[in-house]
């Protein structure tokens, strides 16, 4: 059994937790990857080895320690993507993907997310950029760019939400996303979700995998997500925002709207009632884009708003109000899973042979030729 090539790689492999995600997927693949006789005890000493509150014993604390609750995973490094993700083809006829960046007051930020979008030299593309009248130089980096826009305005608004519809208003496109003005698109994924909406017509709203990132493009740590749950998701928002695309009838099937009543909970307010209608999720097996965190993003009064928002939305959907440790408890699964998933992740990335990477910040320093002459 030692002689088996998993096995050769778990002295490899940087911590028992990582060695259990390797022999629990391969106990699962276990006919396609012909192991057929991998031990249960190997499994069970591995678990002995992880220490509780981890794997085993102390759920609550699986939750709160989960990779999807914390926003720095370590120290930053250069975000770089697999060659690969430029080689994805674009299917034939390509649906045309429309996607509405909302901005205020971004111009920090703002012209790496529309290079991450445009660069992706993605043909049938309508993109859309909506500010809310802006003063910090954003109206300027708008008119540079004009030419790689379908469309810009600066006008005031009623909030984010209310910023998205009127960039939506704007657009046909049978696949629909937006993407804040302080996050990036991950090469190649238009192609990506066009060619997996165009071979899953059942499916009708898909999210993938998220890299978080500092003020400088650095990688300071990813979400590594494991299947849909739709039990779990009126409980806790686990899709990444700025990975979510969906179809146009899924958007007019809930009213063509996002709710302006919310200021922070827009998007899930938005997949629960998507939910209500029978919309169909899957989650993709790939980063499809990079959340940024910088300072200024929430301060505690945002952060009580946010919370009195999800906590209003728990309430609809539950009929009575939810408290942060139920729903911690009922999560437990999921969070597992998603550990799971996440030290799976990072166990074949560590064993693979060497990908060729490509580092993002040459991909968004790219010059481009103009979109719209």
């Amino acid at each position: 059994v030692e002689q088996r090539l998993p096995y050769r790689l778990l002295g490899r492999l940087p911590s028992a937790e990582h060695r259990l995600a390797l022999v629990h997927f391969v106990w699962l693949n276990r006919r396609s990857v012909g192991r057929a006789r991998i031990a249960r005890g190997v499994i069970s000493r591995l678990k002995r080895r992880v220490p509780a509150g981890r794997h085993r014993g102390a759920p609550v604390e699986i939750v709160r320690a989960s990779p999807i609750r914390r926003h720095r995973h370590h120290e930053p490094r250069p975000l770089t993507v697999p060659a690969r993700y430029l080689r994805t083809s674009t299917p034939v006829p390509a649906p045309t993907i429309s996607i509405v960046t909302p901005t205020l007051n971004q111009a920090a930020f703002l012209e790496r997310t529309i290079a991450s979008v445009v660069s992706q030299q993605y043909d049938a593309l309508e993109y859309v950029v909506q500010d809310g009248g802006s003063s910090d130089g954003t109206v300027e980096i708008l008119r540079r760019v004009e030419s790689e826009l379908t469309a810009w305005v600066s006008e005031p608004d009623e909030g984010q939400a209310d910023a998205i519809n009127r960039g939506f208003a704007r657009t046909t496109g049978a696949i629909m996303a937006y993407l804040n003005s302080d996050d990036l698109l991950l090469p190649g994924s238009l192609a990506y979700v066009a060619r997996y909406f165009s071979g899953h017509p059942e499916i009708d709203a898909i999210y993938g995998h998220r890299a978080l990132i500092d003020e400088d493009d650095r990688l300071i740590g990813s979400w590594i997500l494991p299947r849909h749950d739709d039990e779990v998701l009126p409980l806790e928002d686990y899709v990444p925002q700025e990975t979510l695309f969906w179809r146009r009838a899924a958007w007019d099937a809930i009213g063509g709207a996002l709710d302006p009543s919310f200021s922070f909970a827009a998007d899930w307010d938005m997949l629960l009632r998507m939910r209500d209608t029978g919309v169909r999720f899957a989650r993709v097996p790939r980063l499809l884009g990079a959340f940024r965190i910088h300072e200024g993003q929430k301060n505690a009064l945002m952060q009580d708003q946010a919370a009195a928002e999800c906590a209003r939305l728990r309430t609809r959907v539950h009929g009575r109000p939810i408290t942060l440790d139920e729903v911690e408890a009922r999560v437990v699964p999921y969070h597992q899973r998603q550990r799971r998933a996440h030290a799976l992740h990072m166990t074949l990335n560590r064993i693979r042979p060497q990908q060729t990477v490509l580092p993002m910040q040459r991909i968004l320093d790219t010059d481009r030729e103009p979109r719209h002459a």
